[in-house]
């Protein structure tokens, strides 16, 4: 038999921001589905969040609780919520309470009010809180499964769409996992003082999907998940089409000693300790912006009032491009979100404003968002640089080592070569007790540079490098590290 004499199963989309990607579409029509947690982990107000949206796409959406829990109690709950309509409710969505049918009439009783509803509401996605009871009300294990087995049946014949939310764990190989379509696990753990919430697809029939667990927080939309980038992203969404080119930083000198500047769509990391001068060589490369080639600079640590005052002290050239909307300012606080839900705003905004150069202050925060994933940081930001390389994108960030006075350095992100194409190094250099400031270019992508320090000051037209090697060579020449005599 051929493909075409199976058509694609049709999908329901759930309405979560961020699921149906991770599901490669939704939910597949007619399917039965658990998703399971403990309690607070946040099933009801997905399986809410189901129903309104598909009763907003036309649908009609049964809510059965077997719980003991007033409806009008969960409705007060919702209200807050910006996915939820009273005018929905009830002609498009009904609520259900099952569990007295369940009580006097066990397991038979309630799969029949089950059929006789959704038969006479046309009922096309049914969601059963707390199935839990139903196995308490279960004589045994065999039981339970033929309940789950007539549900099969039941959505199979009247392709209603069906999700079960259950506190029970279970494993892969419980029967009712084994039987039904797909299976989604909510969980949460404690990091240090805060909690930190995931999403996992443990099984899902007929379809891809995103593996592992993946971030998500409850807001007042709802349950908002944010696919893993380096899951969403393994392979670029795009093929790279910039091949060659330059790109200025808008420092002559600097463009010189990078061998006739940046090479065009790649990604540099600016290193160097706080207060060197890191944010103001971003500012110069956001000032060579045009309405050809617009700018973002994505910015976690200096404050929009801080970086006003700086775009107006060392580049009014920049504050002209940020008044006309050709660079855009956006500053998010370091502790304030999740790593994915940074990659997710970075990448929209790029794409909103056609960002041509990126200017990511504070490479640092991500690394402070990924503390409960350390290992993941390496191939988060090696698959996001990967994106914006094929969107065109020339970026800059920078990284504070703290650790660099004098010939040593140590990174907190260990390998670099794997995170930027092109380095450059800024320092503090201490001589007969004044510091120096110096630059040095340490890689660039398939090209010859110049790779001897130079010294520089900042100023109100940025920074000022000097064009030969001679000061730098008489301060690194007199420099001594403690402990350590001179030549």
């Amino acid at each position: 038999m051929t493909k075409a004499q199976f058509p694609i199963e049709p999908r329901v989309a759930s309405g979560v921001p961020g699921l149906d990607i991770i599901l490669s579409g939704g939910l597949l029509q007619g399917g039965l589905y658990i998703v399971q947690g403990p309690p607070g982990a946040g099933k009801t107000t997905l399986g809410n969040q189901l129903c309104f949206h598909h009763a907003a796409g036309g649908g009609k959406a049964l809510y059965v609780t077997l719980l003991a829990e007033y409806h009008a109690r969960m409705m007060q709950h919702l209200g807050s919520m910006t996915f939820f309509d009273a005018s929905k409710i009830p002609d498009q969505i009904t609520y259900l309470n099952g569990l007295r049918t369940l009580h006097e009439a066990g397991l038979k009783g309630l799969l029949d009010l089950l059929r006789r509803e959704i038969a006479a509401r046309t009922i096309t996605l049914l969601v059963l809180d707390g199935v839990v009871s139903v196995r308490r009300a279960a004589d045994d294990d065999q039981a339970f499964n033929a309940f789950v087995h007539a549900l099969q049946a039941v959505a199979i014949a009247t392709d209603c769409t069906m999700v079960i939310l259950t506190n029970g764990q279970g494993t892969k190989t419980s029967p009712e996992h084994t039987m039904v379509d797909g299976i989604i696990e909510m969980s949460e753990q404690l990091i240090g003082w805060a909690a930190e919430s995931t999403l996992q697809v443990v099984k899902f029939r007929g379809s891809a999907f995103l593996r592992g667990r993946h971030a998500f927080k409850i807001t007042s939309d709802g349950v908002v998940v944010h696919p893993r980038i380096e899951a969403l992203l393994a392979r670029p969404s795009r093929v790279n089409t910039q091949v060659g080119g330059r790109v200025s930083t808008g420092n002559g000198q600097l463009d010189i000693m990078l061998g006739g500047g940046l090479p065009t769509a790649s990604t540099t990391m600016v290193m160097g300790p706080s207060g060197v001068g890191k944010t103001t060589l971003g500012l110069e490369f956001l000032a060579s912006c045009s309405a050809t080639e617009p700018g973002l600079l994505f910015g976690f640590y200096e404050t929009p009032p801080r970086i006003d005052a700086k775009i107006g002290g060392v580049c009014p050239r920049l504050r002209d491009l940020v008044d006309t909307g050709i660079v855009s300012v956006e500053w998010q606080p370091p502790t304030d979100d999740l790593l994915d839900a940074y990659g997710e705003r970075l990448l929209r905004l790029v794409e909103t404003h056609r960002v041509k150069r990126l200017f990511i202050d504070g490479l640092g925060a991500f690394q402070q968002a990924a503390t409960s994933q350390p290992g993941r940081i390496g191939n988060f930001l090696t698959a996001l640089m990967n994106e914006l390389r094929v969107r065109g994108v020339t970026t800059l960030y920078t990284l504070e080592v703290p650790d660099i006075q004098g010939p040593s350095i140590r990174t907190p992100l260990g390998d670099l070569s794997s995170l930027a194409e092109n380095l450059i190094l800024l320092r503090f250099v201490e001589l007969h007790s004044q510091l120096h400031r110096l630059i040095s270019v340490l890689k660039v992508r398939d090209s010859q540079f110049d790779s001897s320090l130079h010294e520089y000051a900042t100023s109100s037209q940025g920074l000022l490098i000097d064009p030969t090697s001679d000061s730098a060579e008489r301060i690194t020449w007199g420099y001594a590290p403690v402990g350590e005599g001179r030549a």
